[in-house]
């Protein structure tokens, strides 16, 4: 970790302007290791362990020449935790000549972090977060080409199973290929269409300017939701492979082992046939029988960005894709959504209760591809959209955009489609309402930025914290495109500070970015080969009750990471949060393609709206 601690020893002196006489002062600097850009509100945070007043700060340039100075905030924004009891902000926004600097306090030095453009500082979050998506590529489990396919089982308790075995319903069929969803080597539809449609959002918004990398990485997982959706018997596969065991232990499950996936189609152990060599699949619902709307919405509504991604260049697929995409919407059960929603087995792996969202999605980029393939029908898919949209304006406001909500995307798709189409009258939701709640979920997240000692603005005592403070980053670029309203364009800065380094523990939730990021997450690719997970967002702070029994024991052949077992973050943890780089923690060390593709939609979309 790159951190300093040393001493800070102000003396007084008969001027009367100087500052009064302190104790020795011990204290970190905390930065945006990714770096800020020219002409943003920039600010870093001095965490020291007393209360101080009338600090001084020097910016010094890679050759350690003096470029700024000031004062340190004289008012602590609070404590963080015993240990460090005042935070003050620094002000750096004068600080815009393009560079590398450290800011210097008395004897404590700041990590190096650049000042460049903000197309340099997100499109370093999109290339790296597209090499994390192909680190997740499944090329090695060749016999899902022919797998089988298997009853729902029962479960026992969590992810355990009750069976004493599984039951063989169909096959064979092709599920080869796509991406594993985190660490370990499951692939849902659930996750993966999440992946695909940010990625394939994130280069709609990027435009000329995007990677290439990522419309690869975009089209491996619409590739793979094709061979998850069979058009002609309308049946949807909802997940290859199983997390655990079965409670009689005559079958293991992906999370017994930790190999690397290589092994697993020459693994001959009768007991692993389900996690390795023969990994089972699972339908979302049976042949031709309606499916559960989240499911439905967002995988038409993955296939439906393919089709406008392919309308210019490759108008035959992109005709498929939007058959794709109206066949699977038609067959949502919006009447009779089951209860749970259907997302990936066992349900407790994502349990999401919102589906008003997906199918407003759905709607909208299938009335977007059918106006970009010019084709007639637009105008009927808008007006459904707007009736989901009302539907989930009254009763599922509860959360911003992530994996579990979909709707500030939807909202800002759908008032595009009603602009494009020339807004059918009528409308359950029209653009104003849309927009009203893409400001309610900035302002969800404004509000408790205002009052958070680092301007956090997601819930970092909750799962998925990453996830959502990118998706408050992406929601803000939204609202200020849909609206041309500025005001919250500093708090999407304060978020992006937050996620990549500028919090309490000093580190960037996004691997590779700046100098102090995770080192041991829990990724079985990572953990084996001892290779950086270069673009990968990991969940970040959570709960501590969350590791009330401790980290648990090794799997065999995980290698100890780290190596002493030492907590080289513990000393942050504060404000009922803890964050834990060991390859144990999976509660706020383990990676995935949802909290990477927020991050790729965020840093696209913030690039997109500083650009105009």
């Amino acid at each position: 970790m790159f951190k300093l601690v040393m001493s800070l020893v102000l003396v007084a002196t008969p001027a009367a302007a100087a500052p009064p006489a302190h104790p020795d002062v011990h204290g970190v600097i905390r930065v945006d290791q990714a770096g800020y850009a020219p002409g943003e509100h920039k600010q870093a945070y001095l965490m020291t362990t007393a209360k101080a007043a009338g600090l001084r700060f020097t910016v010094v340039d890679a050759k350690g020449h003096p470029v700024l100075a000031g004062k340190v905030a004289a008012t602590s924004r609070g404590a963080w935790n015993a240990g460090y009891p005042a935070i003050y902000p620094i002000d750096l926004s004068r600080l815009n000549h393009p560079g590398t600097y450290r800011i210097k306090v008395g004897d404590l030095v700041s990590p190096g972090f650049p000042v460049r453009s903000a197309a340099a500082i997100y499109g370093e979050v999109v290339r790296d977060g597209a090499s994390f998506f192909h680190t997740q590529r499944d090329t090695a489990h060749r016999n899902d080409k022919t797998a089988s396919v298997y009853a729902t089982p029962h479960f026992a308790e969590e992810d355990v199973i009750a069976d004493a075995d599984l039951t063989r319903i169909g096959g064979p069929v092709d599920v080869a290929g796509g991406w594993f969803d985190a660490g370990d080597y499951l692939k849902f539809t659930h996750t993966t269409a999440y992946g695909a449609i940010t990625l394939l959002a994130a280069a709609r918004a990027m435009g000329p300017a995007t990677p290439p990398a990522l419309r690869d990485e975009a089209r491996q997982g619409v590739d793979w939701l094709g061979k998850a959706w069979d058009q002609r018997t309308r049946t949807l596969l909802l997940q290859v492979g199983i997390g655990s065991g079965n409670e009689a232990g005559t079958f293991t499950g992906d999370h017994d082992l930790w190999r690397l996936p290589a092994a697993d189609d020459r693994d001959t152990d009768h007991a692993d046939r389900y996690a390795a060599a023969h990994r089972p699949v699972f339908e979302a619902a049976a042949p031709g029988a309606l499916i559960s709307p989240n499911l439905a919405g967002r995988v038409a509504a993955a296939f439906a960005l393919a089709a406008q991604q392919d309308a210019a260049r490759y108008p035959d697929r992109a005709r498929a894709e939007l058959r794709a995409a109206t066949s699977l919407y038609a067959r949502a059960a919006v009447k009779s959504p089951p209860k749970p929603l259907v997302t990936a087995l066992p349900n407790e792996f994502y349990p999401e209760s919102t589906w008003h969202d997906d199918m407003e999605l759905g709607g909208a980029e299938i009335a977007l591809a059918l106006h970009r393939l010019g084709l007639p029908g637009a105008r009927a898919y808008v007006r459904d959209a707007a009736g989901y949209a009302k539907g989930y304006l009254a009763s599922e406001t509860g959360d911003t955009l992530n994996l579990y909500d979909v709707s500030a995307l939807a909202h800002a798709d759908l008032r595009t489609a009603i602009r494009w189409t020339g807004g059918p009258g009528g409308l359950a939701a029209g653009p104003d309402r849309l927009v009203a709640d893409l400001r309610r979920q900035v302002r969800t997240g404004a509000d408790r930025a205002a009052k958070d000692v680092f301007h956090a603005g997601g819930v970092y005592t909750d799962f998925d914290v990453d996830s959502h403070t990118f998706g408050l980053l992406a929601t803000e670029a939204m609202y200020r495109t849909a609206s041309g309203d500025t005001r919250y364009a500093g708090f999407a800065t304060q978020q992006r500070d937050w996620l990549l380094g500028a919090n309490a523990w000093g580190a960037s939730f996004m691997i590779g970015v700046g100098s102090t990021f995770p080192r041991c997450p829990q990724h079985q690719i990572a953990n084996l080969t001892g290779r950086s997970l270069i673009g990968a967002v990991v969940n970040g702070p959570n709960d501590p009750s969350l590791f009330a029994d401790g980290l648990g024991d090794y799997l065999d052949a995980m290698v100890k990471c780290p190596a002493a077992g030492s907590d080289r973050f513990g000393a942050f943890n504060g404000h009922g949060s803890r964050f834990v780089d060991d390859v144990r923690a999976w509660q706020t060390d383990e990676p995935a393609l949802d909290m990477t593709g927020s991050a790729i939609l965020g840093a696209a979309l913030q690039s997109a709206a500083a650009s105009r």
